[in-house]
């Protein structure tokens, strides 16, 4: 069971009910040691006298705001306590606000909310549900760790929850803090009812109902997989890039090629080299571009499926001479070359597949460090191992 991190009273009007503080949330992130480089020597901080030298012991150091170089106004620890009384053992609701006019930018940290004894469970039961019922938050003030604290006291899930909040001069006013944020009505925002429309279809197609369990730390995922790898004596590789901006000139075309993605469930996102470079995009427009893209489709699925009617790949024609063999033999060029299905396959072009289908690929070949490859790392392998297979079941 969890141990509580603060104790102390909850109180609404008249009404009061002993409670405890509990973290609502842990963190996975991995913990490293600090070691000296080539040895297994660990590095350890320690509080030390800035003019002597010497280690100073923890109950020798106290707080000082300081005034000038070198002036401080030095605080003690139960000096901050006592400016805070009958505060830092309770959380005094002062009133109650309607939670959908707070907005999230205010809460920081949750914690769980619970009695502290099953004797005060009446009581914070009925708390609970007064809260749950009116869809409102008890705002009240109490100090914990030496820090005052803005706190919202609400109903979820059927317990009670304390959220931490910032106050108001602690929120950045964004517009003075980001100075590339758009004006409003600005030319450089401006947006056509075609773009807009078609980006408000993406948003309704990708949409998905909240299931946190869906979301993981990739990154914390990745570091065990380099610990693991680096453990057995692997290579290590480069993380794949991460995806170009997309082109301005050419927002229509990618607004389209998403919503095609949607539709399809593939998911992935234009790929950065086939953004258009401005000094092209007046060259052809995205709707000739876009037409081309589904011309030059329309004829690889008709080569495909005519392939598939005639019951696979067939071989080139040659000039060759025909084998009097009995074995058929694939088709050479006039350079030698091997052509036929072997060829046709080693030519599989898997420039068009995403990262996901490639990585489906090397699992069902049993690729090895194959997590640890980028996109274009697994290409090379998948065409690498393709074309060995290939040539060993030519010959």
């Amino acid at each position: 069971m969890a141990r509580p991190i603060w104790s102390g009273i909850l109180s609404f009007g008249l009404v009061s009910v002993p409670v405890s503080l509990y973290a609502a949330t842990e963190s996975h992130t991995v913990s490293f040691r600090q070691i000296q480089r080539g040895t297994s020597d660990r590095v350890r901080n320690k509080r030390v006298n800035e003019r002597t030298g010497e280690e100073v012991a923890f109950g020798d150091i106290v707080k000082g705001f300081e005034l000038a170089e070198g002036e401080y106004v030095v605080v003690e620890p139960d000096e901050l306590e006592q400016i805070s009384p009958g505060r830092s053992k309770t959380i005094e609701i002062t009133g109650f606000v309607d939670l959908e006019q707070v907005e999230p930018i205010y809460f920081d940290t949750t914690y769980y909310l619970g009695p502290k004894g099953k004797e005060y469970a009446k009581v914070y039961t009925l708390l609970q549900r007064a809260l749950e019922k009116a869809n409102r938050a008890g705002i009240a003030m109490f100090s914990m760790r030496g820090k005052e604290y803005l706190t919202a006291v609400r109903s979820e899930n059927g317990i009670l929850t304390a959220h931490t909040m910032h106050f108001a001069d602690e929120v950045r006013d964004p517009h003075s803090e980001i100075s590339t944020l758009p004006a409003a009505g600005s030319d450089t925002a401006a947006v056509s009812d075609r773009e807009l429309a078609m980006a408000e279809q993406l948003v309704d197609m990708l949409a998905v109902d909240w299931k946190p369990e869906d979301y993981r730390d990739t990154f914390e995922e990745k570091v065990h997989e380099l610990i693991a790898a680096k453990q057995a004596g692997q290579d290590v590789t480069a993380p794949e890039a991460a995806p170009a901006p997309s082109n301005v000139l050419d927002l229509m075309d990618i607004l389209g090629r998403s919503l095609e993605n949607a539709k399809t469930g593939s998911g992935s996102a234009a790929k950065p080299d086939e953004a258009v470079p401005p000094a092209e995009a007046g060259t052809k427009s995205a709707a000739e571009k876009a037409k081309s893209r589904r011309t030059g489709a329309g004829s690889k699925a008709g080569a495909a499926a005519g392939r598939a009617s005639a019951g696979g790949p067939r071989p080139k024609e040659t000039g060759g001479k025909k084998s009097t063999s009995s074995r058929a033999r694939p088709a050479t060029s006039a350079t030698g070359k091997k052509t036929g299905a072997a060829a046709g396959r080693r030519k599989e072009d898997l420039s068009e597949l995403t990262k996901a289908e490639l990585y489906k690929r090397a699992t069902a070949a049993d690729l090895p460090h194959r997590s640890t490859m980028t996109r274009d790392q697994l290409q090379t392998a998948l065409e690498k191992t393709d074309h060995g297979r290939h040539l060993r079941s030519a010959s």
